[in-house]
């Protein structure tokens, strides 16, 4: 288990009955592997759930950690080619996230088990795993930049921004799908939004130095002038003296 591998040949069945094969095996070894996991599964399991001769199998891929790795890969092909799909009419860099995360919703609702085979091929197999997560936020990191570019979203490293929202994404369907499907969802997103929108900090920009920069108004005003000032000069008269005592 965990042996370094590739990811498997995508030149499948040329056939259309071909094709619909290695899809339902597919499809069944997604349940089986969720349902049971990846070392309680079996080959004759998944043949078995999708209705295919164990024979047949091998006619499609060689041994059990290919078909997991291949179930892996087609799960994140999917899911980012909907969101592709599902944002492409998106005007703006804000829309794309809030789309983007409720077609992920959505996806996860019809794909209940793919957190639990995604996070399985961690200790299956680790270039499956990574490249799973590398897929989706080289495509992330693209949009990212993009949107830097156009001044849709303030300058800092694409990378780094983009696992941080593939974060958000990640737990909030954990929490919100998978766990307890939850009907307003709407709600969710707003919450998600406004924090990707406006960050944490409740403070007005200004007033707090955000970035670790000064805050504006005192960032603009004037340095205080260093030029000694000229003395005034004493205008007063001297006192005058007493008048002298007549027995001087």
């Amino acid at each position: 288990m965990n042996r370094p591998s590739t990811s498997p040949d995508r030149s499948g069945p040329v056939t259309p009955r071909g094709q619909r094969t290695r899809a339902k095996l597919l499809k069944a070894a997604e349940s089986v592997f969720g349902e049971k996991g990846y070392e309680r599964a079996s080959i004759a399991d998944i043949t078995r759930k999708s209705g295919v001769a164990l024979g047949t199998f091998y006619v499609y891929f060689p041994d059990k950690q290919s078909i997991f790795i291949e179930v892996v890969d087609d799960l994140g092909t999917r899911l980012r080619r909907l969101i592709g799909e599902s944002t492409a009419r998106c005007d703006n860099r804000m829309d794309v996230e809030r789309e983007g995360l409720r077609t992920f919703f959505q996806f996860v609702r019809q794909h209940p088990n793919l957190y639990r085979v995604v996070r399985q091929a961690e200790f299956v197999d680790t270039d499956c795993y990574r490249r799973y997560y590398d897929r989706f936020a080289k495509g992330y990191v693209t949009g990212l930049s993009n949107a830097m570019d156009e001044g849709e979203v303030r300058r800092m490293d694409p990378e780094t921004l983009a696992y941080c929202l593939m974060g958000i994404g990640d737990f909030l369907g954990m929490r919100w799908v998978l766990w307890e499907e939850d009907r307003g969802l709407e709600r969710v997103l707003d919450t998600a939004m406004s924090l990707i929108r406006h960050g944490l900090d409740a403070r007005p920009a200004a007033a707090t130095g955000r970035n670790g920069l000064k805050s504006t108004a005192a960032s603009k005003a004037p340095a205080a002038s260093k030029t000694p000032k000229t003395p005034k000069k004493n205008t007063l008269r001297p006192a005058r003296r007493p008048a002298r005592s007549a027995r001087s």
